[in-house]
């Protein structure tokens, strides 16, 4: 069966190739991005001078994504793609390996040097991939996607720079309000349970213990002695908050909670968190920055840190209107 399908992917692939392209009023580049913090991140670089389709959107998780015959198409016809790599979209290796030959193809969080990629020691070649989970690390992110973006467009190259430099420096103010919400978090409380292993790069930056049911993708399974580990931890512990994912099934959250309960433990759901994908188009979550302070703040409030109830965006708001009744 896979044979067929990377036959059938391939002459797809070359089909589309020797098609012509089809006039379009918009001449401007278009590139294509696999996840939405990914094509987020690409059009606050690329401002009007690019136009840039996500394949992914909310609720899906990238690691068991399979491209789509549109997908194929949009990738071909794309002047770029955007991938994350590290074994994030597995699906799509091959795919995206043999279309790298026609043209750019950029695994942004492979340019996070590798002294800074998290390793598992159960797999030392596939490193976590949820780069994304650090703002500071995703700055790498960015300028790749800035020299990517100069090389198709070199006209705009002086915009693509401006951009990036104001996106990173959102990400820097970002950090700098996780740092503050979460040092709130009592030491003893510092310990992040979800459904996959997807926050350890949050946990490296803000000393934080992460724990997940599954492994760093979701295509592992958690065993029932990872979920009796787990709920032995929390009720030693007294852990009392877990999270679920929006794009991960909580049923294992929710087995960890009935264990807890099941030895005199009440641990309650602390929120949802955004891991592998951001929130509905349109809304602050759905945009990186916004699925990143949804969950800095989250986490921080669930733990018993003191954290504003709209997170840094209410935070800002409230400045603004402090500094309008002053004046």
């Amino acid at each position: 069966m896979r044979a067929k399908t990377r036959l059938f992917i391939t002459t797809l692939l070359a089909s589309l190739m020797a098609l012509p392209a089809a006039a379009e009023e918009d001449a401007r580049p278009h590139v294509v991005a696999t996840t939405g913090m990914i094509a987020d991140s690409v059009r606050q670089v690329a401002g009007e001078h690019v136009e840039v389709r996500g394949l992914m959107g909310p609720g899906v998780d990238p690691h068991l994504y399979r491209q789509t015959r549109s997908d194929i198409s949009a990738m071909t016809r794309a002047d770029a793609v955007f991938w994350n790599g590290l074994y994030l979209e597995a699906q799509l290796d091959g795919f995206l390996a043999r279309l790298a030959s026609r043209k750019p193809v950029v695994a942004v969080a492979e340019a996070v040097p590798a002294e800074q990629r998290r390793a598992d020691d159960e797999s030392p070649d596939q490193p976590d991939p949820h780069v994304w989970m650090d703002p500071n690390r995703w700055q790498h992110a960015v300028d790749a996607i800035e020299v990517t973006l100069s090389e198709l467009a070199p006209e705009h190259a002086d915009d693509f720079a401006a951009n990036a430099d104001a996106f990173k420096q959102e990400l820097s103010a970002l950090d700098d309000y996780a740092r503050e919400i979460l040092a709130s978090v009592p030491e003893d409380t510092r310990v992040l349970v979800t459904a996959h292993d997807a926050f350890g790069y949050f946990g490296d930056a803000y000393d934080f213990e992460v724990l997940g049911i599954q492994g760093f993708s979701t295509e592992s399974e958690a065993g029932l002695s990872r979920i009796e580990e787990l709920v032995a931890m929390l009720v030693e512990r007294r852990i009392g908050a877990i999270f679920v994912e929006s794009s991960v099934s909580e049923r294992n959250v929710r087995a960890l909670v009935e264990g807890a309960a099941a030895r005199d433990h009440q641990v309650r759901i602390g929120g949802e968190l955004y891991s592998d994908a951001m929130g509905p188009p349109g809304s602050y979550e759905g945009s990186y920055l916004g699925m990143l302070d949804h969950n800095m703040t989250v986490i921080a409030r669930a733990l018993g840190g003191e954290a504003p109830a709209a997170g840094r965006l209410g935070r800002l708001a409230q400045a603004n209107a402090d500094n309008e009744d002053a004046r």
